[in-house]
């Protein structure tokens, strides 16, 4: 099999080829069809493992019990146990490369690692013929998500990324209001959310700091080496595990790279988005270890169909946009939300779902017409897809192209890039993954690994 460098370059005919199952989005087949309400299927019911288990991966196989759950692997096998404990008659494992080559009635994987795992753990479970569900934001890097849009489209598997809310009704309502055309073509969108801090001394993981000097010893339950895997090598700290990854530049992606693969989708669909042509970022100091406490990240998108050019603006660390004046005084909106801004009116998140502001509009236009497919729920979408059906409405054809414009903001972020970010907006080629006017950013669309680890596809 050819090996991807760099140097070699996707057509547009092929990139853009990929995404088009997209459009099936929100097309599903009856779980009925499938076996799944009950009566026996023609595949009866998958074999899973569970890579990355400790955390959000033992969330994501409790919504999979309608299967078999055959093997569980994890580095840390103290953090694991009580995954362990719950599925008893399940082979347990270290690695998943070993996983894969030696245990072989594993239909699907599903993948919960830190992000910089993401890439290797998919790929070895596609080119092997499994299924796969991972978890946001698909990869660390822009190109490793090109990597997975391709691998799934050469080795044919079931896919689905872990952003739950692409199958919500709030997803769907949003996207039936811009049909509706509630509030006229949009040419600004804001998101924000409080990641990584929920408070003044509350923090989900810590960002905006340095390297521990400390080199405590490595618990005798954790695989060190594994947990770093492709990453460059580094001496334990329990800074980095469990969770707390998230914010180092080495294996997270930030509070971006955790919520905006979640808050971008709905958008996406409903305003047609696919990749931006630029991109800008500002932030509070940032360093080579870890993300900035606080950011803004400019996206432009270009026309397409009959919509106009857009500027999407994502804000983290609590940061937002300006109150909308059509918000009523005293009404609160969230630290996690997204505005649509339209040329004849404004659509804001508030409690999970969106509604029309000022209230007086909301009221007199109503609820869209509900004109598209509702979903079976974002896991059984895999199941089903896995047995035959549609593709999951998160397919990694879907996926990739999202993931891979998210994790762009990152790039923009970087501390070796940032006086010149003061000059420029970044000019980006979404064909030949190529930022053109700043060569120095383009070493951060991949990164090298350590020996043994490789996504040949």
């Amino acid at each position: 099999m050819k090996k991807l460098t760099k140097n070699n370059e996707i057509s547009r005919r092929q990139f853009l080829n990929s995404t088009a199952v997209a459009a099936a989005a929100f097309s599903f087949v009856s779980s009925k069809v499938l076996g799944l309400d009950g009566s026996n299927s023609a595949n009866d019911r998958l074999n899973i493992a569970g890579i990355g288990i400790g955390g959000q991966g033992s969330h994501d196989l409790a919504q999979m019990e309608s299967e078999n759950i055959v093997a569980l692997c994890d580095v840390d096998w103290s953090y694991a146990g009580r995954i362990f404990n719950q599925y008893p008659n399940a082979k347990k494992w270290k690695d998943y490369r070993k996983m894969l080559d030696e245990q072989k009635d594993i239909d699907a994987v599903v993948i919960a690692t830190p992000d910089h795992h993401h890439a290797f753990a998919a790929l070895e479970a596609m080119k092997r013929g499994k299924h796969v569900y991972c978890e946001k934001p698909l990869t660390h890097s822009v190109w490793e998500a090109r990597q997975l849009t391709l691998a799934a489209q050469k080795y044919k598997v079931a896919t689905q990324m872990g952003n739950q809310g692409q199958a919500s009704e709030a997803t769907r309502k949003l996207c039936e209001y811009i049909l509706a055309d509630a509030i006229g073509p949009v040419r600004e969108v804001h998101i924000w959310t409080d990641r990584p801090a929920r408070g003044l001394f509350d923090v989900y993981w810590p960002q905006g700091i340095a390297r521990p000097k400390e080199t405590p010893p490595v618990p005798k339950e954790l695989d060190w080496d594994l947990w770093l895997g492709p990453a460059p090598e580094r001496p334990y700290n329990p800074i980095y595990h469990p969770f707390r990854w998230r914010g180092w530049w080495d294996f997270g992606t930030g509070a971006l790279g955790d919520i905006g693969c979640h808050a971008f989708d709905p958008v996406f669909r409903a305003l047609k988005l696919g990749s931006p042509i630029a991109v800008e970022a500002s932030s509070t100091l940032v360093n080579e270890e870890t993300y900035p406490l606080g950011s803004m990240v400019t996206y432009y998108f270009p026309a397409r169909q009959n919509m106009p050019e857009l500027k999407l603006v994502w804000y983290d660390g609590g940061l937002r946009p300006p109150r909308p004046q059509e918000l009523e005084p005293g009404r609160v909106w969230g630290d996690n939300g997204k505005l649509l801004v339209g040329d004849k009116g404004k659509i804001i998140e508030g409690s999970g779902s969106f509604v029309l502001i000022p209230e007086s509009k909301n009221k007199e236009f109503g609820e869209p017409p509900k004109v598209l497919p509702r979903s079976p729920g974002h896991y059984k979408e895999w199941i089903l897809a896995c047995k035959g059906g549609q593709p999951a409405g998160s397919n990694f054809a879907w996926a990739g192209p999202l993931a891979e414009t998210v994790l762009l903001g990152n790039i923009a972020l970087r501390s070796q890039i940032r006086e010149e970010m003061t000059r420029l907006r970044l000019e980006w080629d979404p064909v030949n993954l190529k930022i053109k006017n700043l060569d120095e950013a383009n070493k951060f669309i991949r990164r090298n690994y350590r020996p043994s680890w490789d996504l040949t596809i």
